[in-house]
């Protein structure tokens, strides 16, 4: 009888299992993104514990990078040939001023133009683009409040997720938030000491919270996949 039972259970948790409206039975998520989308220093080593079994994330972030250079250096062709079903693109740390030729944009010029060359080019491999705007650097006025040079990035992000109906992880807002309810000394705690823009593990985590409120909306298909 107890065999019975288990036989049963089993036949009904793997109908359940890929009872999804498109069949699929495993899912490949690539990440592309600067530091603060890595394993070592960003959000990036703490986002495949968010899924179930059967996630593959291969995360192609790497420090130092823009949206640019990303490009330019063929990381986003890998990004490609991995054939992901999602592609979450972040951007914006390394394309401000200061970064140098080979990897500034204009938010409201090149950078918009790359992300949108982002979109189409994973869409026409049959993937879903994922934009997310770039988390706050925490670095904090006289007042408290963050002071944040990535705002115009943001809101390019969510400029070109409307025009071209992209789903959006509107992460700077929610880690400018986070940050400044947290204060100076807490939000130290997010990274390694003295550094006020990547992760450690706790930060890291953090972070991925904050990704899931966001993409619980605004990729509503990937729920079943998530623990």
């Amino acid at each position: 009888m107890k065999q019975i039972i288990f036989l049963i259970s089993l036949v009904a948790s793997l109908n359940a299992f890929s009872a999804a409206p498109d069949g699929k039975t495993t899912l490949r998520i690539v990440l592309a993104g600067d530091s603060t989308v890595t394993d070592q220093a960003g959000w990036g080593g703490a986002f495949p514990g968010a899924f179930k079994e059967g996630v593959e994330v291969i995360n192609l972030a790497r420090g130092g990078r823009s949206s640019k250079s990303f490009r330019t250096e063929g990381i986003w062709e890998q990004a490609l040939a991995k054939k992901p079903d999602y592609i979450f693109i972040q951007f914006g740390h390394n394309d401000c001023p200061g970064k140098g030729p080979e990897r500034e944009t204009k938010p409201e010029g090149e950078y918009r133009e790359n992300l949108r060359r982002y979109v189409a080019e994973a869409r026409a491999i049959g993937a879903v683009p994922v934009l997310v705007s770039p988390m706050t650097r925490r670095r904090f006025d006289s007042a408290g409040r963050i002071v944040s040079i990535l705002t115009p990035y943001a809101s390019a992000t969510r400029s070109v997720a409307k025009e071209t109906n992209a789903p959006l992880i509107d992460l700077h807002p929610k880690s400018v938030a986070l940050c400044e309810k947290l204060g100076t000394v807490k939000s130290d705690e997010l990274g390694p000491k003295g550094d006020r823009t990547h992760f450690n593990k706790k930060g890291a985590k953090v972070i991925v919270d904050l990704i899931l409120e966001d993409l619980r909306i605004a990729v509503p298909e990937m729920k079943r996949w998530l623990r």
